[in-house]
């Protein structure tokens, strides 16, 4: 799937009154099949940026076309229609705790299956093998009907970019895939996403903090700041005088101290904290 923004303005949807665009006059053109990191340090705008290419919110200036179209033209119909065909993968995958892995990962499916299909796969898992592959990519085929509550913060998002590997989607949206993985795990990962993206010519965009990652697994890196676009460029030309100036006072971030604190890949799920009220 091909994508141009032009002039594209955009707000992050929980923004206060007068804040300031989360996106700025974007020009950007994709084409169909590109696999293309984005990075630049907090608050860039990355995140805002999926969230316009997933049509999860319109810009609030200038344009979107996905394919030729522009979807907030079309019928409400037509729109859901367009949603089937993206797969956006969330920084902290929406997977719900009860349910087995493999349901959470046929789960891909669901644009492409009707109602009653759906409801049966809830129970009745309609194709292990597929779902085994697409884990095995992840490092996860033996976890294929653990519960999801029982993984940890880094099994559960590779098993949300595993989802992927099943959606009839033309184009792939990925939100720091890598924040709870481990080095050996994080390449592993981006090395599946991008050449399996390539195998099948989808479009991939993928939003990362881990800046070596991003110069050594993808052709085409784009840098934001303030939402701005800084650069746009092959990964072979990113100097470390752009990564420099990208990262300007954010230094930090671009020596992969992120401020997000990330669960260890192999540490359980975090309990809620238990507040206490003295009288």
């Amino acid at each position: 799937m091909n994508i141009e923004l032009l002039g594209l303005e955009a707000r992050h949807p929980a923004a206060l009154p007068g804040a300031p665009a989360a996106l700025r006059a974007l020009n950007l053109r994709l084409a169909a099949g590109e696999q293309v990191a984005i990075i630049g340090p907090s608050g860039a705008g990355k995140t805002t940026l999926l969230q316009v290419l997933a049509c999860a919110q319109p810009p609030t200036q200038g344009s979107l076309q996905l394919a030729g179209v522009n979807p907030w033209t079309l019928s409400a119909r037509a729109l859901r229609s367009t949603r089937g065909q993206l797969f956006l993968a969330p920084q902290v995958p929406p997977l719900p705790p009860r349910q087995r892995v493999v349901t959470s990962v046929l789960a891909g499916r669901l644009p492409s299956m009707g109602l009653w299909a759906s409801l049966r796969s809830l129970f009745y898992p309609a194709d292990i093998p597929a779902a085994y592959e697409a884990l095995v990519h992840f490092d996860l085929g033996d976890k294929l009907f653990d519960r999801v509550d029982r993984l940890s913060g880094g099994e559960r998002q590779r098993v949300g970019l595993a989802r992927a590997l099943l959606a009839p989607a033309s184009l792939w949206l990925i939100d720091e895939p890598l924040s709870a993985l481990d080095p050996m795990r994080a390449r592993m990962a981006m090395s599946a996403l991008v050449n399996l993206a390539a195998e099948r010519q989808v479009t991939l965009v993928a939003t990362l903090h881990q800046v070596d990652m991003a110069l050594a697994h993808f052709p085409r890196v784009i840098g934001l700041r303030d939402g701005q676009l800084v650069f746009d460029l092959p990964s072979a030309q990113v100097s470390p005088e752009r990564l420099a100036h990208l990262y300007d006072q954010y230094e930090h971030e671009l020596r992969g101290e992120v401020l997000s604190v990330a669960l260890p890949d192999d540490a359980p799920a975090r309990p809620a904290p238990v507040v206490m009220h003295c009288r």
